[in-house]
């Protein structure tokens, strides 16, 4: 059977050279006679992989030496939690962007450990838009600064960040991690669920400033604590250590590439591909406005629900799977993250040109 082309926004497609070299490594990986899925995580063929892991990331990042680097269990919406347990300590505020679902989902879990307020949303807008920012919102005092880069389920991506002073910004890259260069510098934590962009579901990375650890509430759990994670080099408890062998290949493959500079031009050039054609359709249209436009989420509709189901499922048969959109908003939306090559999005476009002048 022929692959299809997966837009799912998560878990989402891996590149084909990764797969192909984790099968052919399946059974024994580099001569030691086991899978990565049965070895010890302590035994030093694994320390190596975890090592060259995050060597690997630091390089295509450029992480400062004064970032931690953890790979973590329980997906990017424990760091919900995770977040204001370890930081909301001093004052006991934190102020967050609400920007789509993921950035309210934080919101709400933040609340119940502090005094969380909302400084910015486009909830009015239904997310169709990055919100715009007064500074004068922002409280000096707060413990940190909250925000989701690229909302997965309504597509915008906040390109200019906030100036938050002395207050440390976090930042959930979930959708967008690897998919650009980003300047680590100016955030006092970045984390995001590897599904997308990175590995398959079960590993988080978060990228923590170092003097930001230490901090944690008593009542945080043990498994929460990112110093704890941090003193032991994520290997506390058992990491998801196959998925972190996975995100190893992946980003070796992007360092192949040419990093993460060669990643945004490929990733640019396929959003430009399907932006055009959606901006020149008389039946398709896109629901982010143009300059909050996400490079990996493209959410679009029709006119009619009908016609979106239509297509949804006629789409389904043609090989291009996962393609309808968040129950929450509707319609369509593609996922078109690294992974995803250039013809994969030539034929989607075919697609729904075809599609366009079959149903007017």
């Amino acid at each position: 059977m022929a692959r299809v082309y997966n837009f799912s926004a998560g878990p989402s497609m891996l590149p084909e050279e990764v797969l192909k070299k984790a099968a052919a490594e399946m059974l024994d990986y580099e001569g030691s006679g086991q899978s990565v899925m049965e070895m010890s995580h302590r035994s030093k063929v694994y320390d190596k992989i975890i090592k060259d892991a995050e060597a690997l990331l630091r390089e295509l990042m450029n992480i400062p030496d004064n970032y931690k680097v953890l790979f973590l269990q329980g997906g990017a919406s424990t760091q919900f939690a995770a977040i204001p347990l370890n930081f909301m300590n001093g004052s006991g505020k934190a102020d967050y962007v609400v920007s789509g679902q993921w950035s309210n989902k934080a919101y709400k879990e933040a609340t119940k450990y502090g005094d969380v307020k909302i400084v910015a949303t486009s909830k009015e807008q239904n997310f169709s838009c990055v919100p715009e920012m007064d500074k004068n919102e922002f409280r000096p005092d707060a413990d940190y600064f909250y925000i989701c880069m690229n909302e997965t389920v309504h597509g915008n991506i906040i390109r200019d960040l906030p100036d938050t002073g002395d207050v440390p910004l976090i930042a959930d890259i979930s959708s967008c991690f690897l998919s650009e260069p980003i300047d680590v510098s100016k955030f006092g934590m970045l984390y995001g669920g590897a599904q997308k962009n990175v590995a398959p579901a079960g590993l988080t990375i978060c990228i923590i400033r170092e003097d930001l650890l230490g901090n944690a509430r008593e009542m945080t759990p043990t498994m929460l604590d990112y110093k704890v994670m941090a003193d032991n080099d994520s290997l506390y408890n058992t990491p998801p250590c196959y998925t972190i062998y996975i995100c190893k290949l992946v980003l070796e493959w992007l360092k192949d590439l040419g990093g993460l500079e060669a990643m945004k031009a490929r990733n640019e050039k396929k959003a430009k591909l399907l932006y055009d054609f959606l901006d020149n359709s008389k039946m398709f249209k896109g629901t982010v406005v143009p300059k909050d436009r996400s490079l990996m989420n493209v959410p679009f509709v029709t006119d009619s629900e009908e016609l979106n189901a239509k297509f949804v499922k006629e789409a389904t048969e043609a090989g291009l799977v996962n393609i309808k959109g968040h129950r929450s908003v509707g319609g369509m939306r593609a996922s078109i993250y690294n992974a995803m090559p250039y013809e994969g999005v030539e034929k989607l476009v075919k697609f729904m040109a075809d599609f366009e002048a079959a149903n007017s």
